[in-house]
C-alpha cells in the first residue's frame, strides 16, 4: 500500500514534476471529551443535592409539625393519635404561655422547632419544673448550648434510616423506645458535651438521647416519627405517642416563624410573670414575677415583684433581627433549585457547543486507501472468521439494492414478488431467482464464490436488458 509522502527534516526537496509536500496534520485536542462528562456529572450531583434539599422538611416553614397542619410535614395525625389515647394536647404559639402551662401539673413540653425561639429565651428550656419532660426535635448545637444542656450533635446521615432501639450496640433504657421497636430515628446523633460528666440514656444508635435530671430531657435527631407522611411507618407512631404522652398532657409549642425578642416586665402591676435575663444571653422565668429564677442570679431588668416595671434595662434585649430578603422570600425554595439546575444545564450546552469554533474546514488525509484495498481487507476478515453467512448476506443485500434501482421496485415488495419481477429481465425462473437472492447461506468457500459470480451475472444481465423501463418511458 502506497500513499503520499510527508515532508520530514533532512529530506531532499521535491522535484519539479512530483507532488507538492503535504504538511504534517496536527491532531486537535479534544478537551470537550473530558469537560462534557465532568460537567454532566457535576450537573447530576447538583440536581441530586437540590432534590434532597427539597425533600427534607424545613423547620422554619409554617405548619412544620403543627398539631393543626394536615400536610405532609404537619403533626395533625400525631395530635389525633394522642387524643385517641386520652392525652390532652394544649397548643401554644408563644414560649411564655407554654412554660406557664407546665406550672399547674406534670406535663410534657414538645418543642419541634427550637431554632425559631429567640436566643434570649432558650435558657428557659433547661430550667423546667421538677417532674416535667422536655422533648426537642433535631436541635442544633446553638440551641443545646443556649439551653444549658450538656449535649452536642455529632454525626449526621444523608437520609433518615429506620433502626432498632439497640442499634448502637448498647441496651436502650427508654421504655417508650423499647415498646416502639424499629423507628425512623437514625438521622442526627448526639453525645455528651466534652468535659461534662452527664449520664445519658442512648437509643437508636444515639439518635434518641435522654438526659435524666430534675426535669427529664429527651432529644431526638429526626422529625420523621412525628410527621404526617411517615408516622404510619414502622413503629413511628408508638415512639412519638410514647415520648409525648407519658404524663397525660402535652404542651405543644407551635411557632409559625422566628419568635420576637422577649419583653422584660409587665407594666400595670398585674403581677404577671416576667422574663429574667441571665449572663450569656439566656433567660429564665419566674412564676411570681420577681425575676429571680434564672440561673445567673437575681434579675436586673425586671420588676420588683409587684409588676411596676421599674427596671433599668430596656424593654427588649438580644441581637437585632436578621435583615429580610424580599426577593429570596418572594419565591419558594423549589424555584431557586430549579433555576440552579437550568443554569447548570445551560452551562453544559454551552460547553458542548463550544467544541467547534467556526465553520468546518477540510483537512488532508495522512494516507490514501483505495476502495479495492478496503474491499479486499474486509473480505479477508470475513474469510478469517469463516463468516460465510454474513458475507453472503452482504452480497445479496448489495445486489438487491442495485436490482431495485434498475427495475424501480418498491421497497415494500416481498421476496416472492421481487423474484417474479426480476425473473423476466434476467431470463430465468422465479424459483431460480428466489434461491439466488433469498436462499440458504453457503457452506464452503467455493459455494460463496459461486454465489458472488451468479449475483454479478444477474445484475449485469438486468442492466443490459433492452426492454427495461427507463425514466420518461410512457410505459
Amino acid at each position: 500500500m502506497t500513499g503520499p509522502a510527508t515532508a520530514t527534516l533532512g529530506a531532499p526537496p521535491p522535484t519539479a514534476g512530483g507532488p507538492p509536500p503535504v504538511a504534517p496534520v496536527r491532531r486537535r485536542r479534544r478537551r470537550h471529551r473530558v469537560i462534557v462528562p465532568l460537567a454532566l456529572a457535576a450537573a447530576l450531583l447538583a440536581g441530586t443535592i437540590a432534590a434532597h434539599g427539597l425533600d427534607q422538611p424545613d423547620p422554619g416553614d409554617p405548619g412544620f409539625l403543627s398539631p393543626v397542619a394536615t400536610d405532609d410535614d404537619g403533626g395533625s395525625r400525631l395530635a389525633d393519635a394522642l387524643r385517641a389515647r386520652g392525652v390532652t394536647v394544649a397548643r401554644e404559639t408563644d414560649l411564655l404561655p407554654a412554660l406557664l402551662g407546665l406550672d399547674r401539673d406534670p406535663a410534657t413540653l414538645f418543642v419541634p422547632a427550637a431554632e425559631l425561639l429567640h436566643p434570649d429565651t432558650l435558657g428557659a428550656l433547661g430550667e423546667l419544673p421538677a417532674g416535667r419532660r422536655l422533648v426537642l426535635v433535631d436541635p442544633s448545637r446553638r440551641v443545646l448550648e443556649s439551653a444549658g444542656l450538656p449535649l452536642v450533635p455529632t454525626d449526621r446521615r444523608w437520609a433518615t434510616r429506620a433502626v432498632g432501639p439497640e442499634a448502637g450496640g448498647r441496651p436502650c433504657a427508654v421504655p417508650e423506645a423499647n415498646r416502639a421497636g424499629v423507628a425512623a430515628a437514625g438521622l442526627q446523633r448526639y453525645a455528651a458535651a466534652p468535659g461534662t460528666a452527664a449520664t445519658l440514656d442512648r437509643c437508636y444508635a444515639d439518635g434518641l438521647v435522654r438526659l435524666p435530671g430534675r426535669a427529664e430531657v429527651l432529644v431526638i435527631g429526626a422529625s420523621d416519627p412525628f410527621r404526617n407522611d411517615r408516622i404510619a411507618e414502622h413503629g413511628n407512631e408508638a415512639l412519638a405517642t410514647g415520648l409525648l404522652g407519658v404524663h397525660g398532657r402535652v404542651v405543644w409549642l407551635d411557632l409559625d416563624g422566628p419568635a420576637p425578642a422577649p419583653t422584660f416586665g409587665r407594666p400595670g402591676g398585674t403581677g404577671e410573670p416576667a422574663w429574667s435575663p441571665t449572663p450569656g444571653g439566656s433567660t429564665g422565668y419566674d412564676g411570681d414575677g420577681s425575676g429571680e429564677g434564672g440561673p445567673g442570679g437575681p434579675g436586673t431588668a425586671t420588676g420588683d415583684g409587684d409588676g411596676d416595671g421599674s427596671g433599668d434595662a430596656p424593654d427588649s434585649a438580644g441581637p437585632p433581627p436578621p435583615d429580610d430578603h424580599p426577593l429570596l422570600d418572594a419565591f419558594p425554595p423549589w424555584f431557586w433549585a430549579l433555576l440552579l439546575q437550568l443554569a447548570v444545564a445551560a452551562l453544559v450546552i454551552v460547553l458542548w457547543r463550544a467544541r467547534r469554533l467556526g465553520p468546518p474546514v477540510t483537512e488532508p488525509l495522512p494516507v490514501e486507501v483505495r476502495s479495492a484495498e478496503t474491499v479486499l481487507g474486509r473480505a479477508r476478515l470475513y474469510q478469517r472468521a469463516r463468516a460465510r453467512g454474513p458475507a453472503a448476506t452482504t452480497l445479496r443485500t448489495a445486489a438487491l439494492g442495485r436490482l431495485r434501482g434498475r427495475l424501480d421496485l418498491p421497497a415494500t415488495l416481498g421476496p416472492a414478488e421481487v423474484a417474479a419481477r426480476v425473473a423476466g429481465p434476467a431470463g430465468g425462473t422465479p424459483e431460480q431467482i428466489h434461491e439466488l437472492l433469498f436462499g440458504a447461506a453457503p457452506q464452503t468457500d467455493a459455494e460463496l464464490l459461486e454465489l458472488a459470480r451468479s449475483l454479478d451475472r444477474l445484475t449485469r444481465t438486468v442492466a443490459a436488458a433492452p426492454d427495461r423501463p427507463t425514466e420518461g418511458d410512457p410505459r
